[in-house]
């Protein structure tokens, strides 16, 4: 499963939590031609075909042609693939350094979802401007839509994996990973380790912004309004659950994660507000093409001069 640094946190004992769920699966299903296939791996596929279905339904509905459906999603899994590598690459260098192999073994795990949602997001734009695609920004709600339902998918693998470290927890209830392949059975020396189940409460917050997207797509006439939503949505929700997380710390007391949801938020809300203020191009040309009528109706209702 790769490199796995120890991690010093303050532990909280089993007794101490009322609702200590016990995670003893290991986190490698089984291993085919040398490739180790995860639980990790597993849901990631799936959440992209949850995520991929979900968009083709709604695109469909949109009168979006079938194969640009599927060709922009292709783009979006193919970039966001790049993305959520390279990003997890960058933030955990050290881990890759001495064996630069290992930043292609996608399969052990070893993603940062934000990474997957840039590079996703720049490879599905970028197929869209090529292609000519119609309406982008209504093609951009319904991939926002298809795509946080399947990240909450995903994260069913990265809940059983227990390869995202969180906190000691206080609270009631908590996770422990039993299984010694685990990698915070791994970090943390051992199954007495209670975290908070920080992916998880990201799982259900993945599952709420998706109903509020689908309640927003239909009310809200305005293409754009969706997408950027999504892009505040998910920021707010990664701002407070990596206060829970034990990724690195690099500017403020916040980690990578929080201060791109900061910059997402900030990027998203001025957005909206344009979107909502500004009629889109279709509508703004047929008042333009009402105003040249009036004027011109105008001027042959005037008599003319010498009369």
């Amino acid at each position: 499963m790769g490199q796995w640094t120890s991690v010093k946190v303050r532990r909280v004992t089993i007794s101490a939590v009322l609702l200590a769920i016990k995670i003893g699966l290991d986190p490698q299903l089984f291993e085919v031609a040398g490739i180790e296939i995860t639980w990790h791996g597993l849901f990631t596929a799936v959440g992209v075909m949850a995520g991929v279905a979900v968009a083709a339904v709604y695109g469909r509905r949109a009168g979006i042609n079938e194969d640009a459906i599927y060709n922009v999603a292709l783009a979006l899994v193919i970039g966001g693939i790049i993305g959520a590598r390279a990003l997890y690459v960058i933030e955990n260098w050290s881990l890759f350094e001495d064996d630069l192999k290992d930043i292609f073994a996608v399969n052990t795990g070893g993603i940062s979802i934000y990474g997957a949602l840039i590079g996703g997001t720049l490879g599905a734009w970028g197929y869209a401007m090529v292609t000519r695609l119609p309406n982008i920004t209504q093609a951009a709600d319904i991939a926002a839509m298809g795509g946080i339902i399947g990240m909450a998918v995903g994260r069913i693998g990265d809940v059983i994996n227990g390869e995202h470290f969180a906190k000691a927890t206080d609270l009631p209830w908590g996770v422990r990973y039993t299984d010694p392949h685990s990698p915070s059975y791994l970090a943390f020396g051992g199954p007495d380790m209670v975290q908070h189940p920080a992916v998880a409460y990201e799982l259900l917050g993945d599952l709420a912004i998706f109903a509020v997207l689908v309640v927003l797509y239909a009310r809200v006439s305005r293409s754009g309004v969706t997408f950027f939503s999504w892009m505040f949505l998910y920021g707010a929700l990664r701002l407070g659950v990596s206060f829970f997380r034990l990724d690195d710390i690099v500017w403020l007391g916040l980690r990578t994660a929080q201060l791109i949801a900061i910059v997402s938020m900030a990027v998203a809300v001025p957005a909206i507000i344009y979107l909502l203020r500004t009629p889109p191009q279709e509508e703004r040309l047929s008042r333009a093409e009402r105003r040249r009528l009036v004027r011109e109706e105008g001027a042959e209702g005037e008599p003319s001069q010498g009369s």
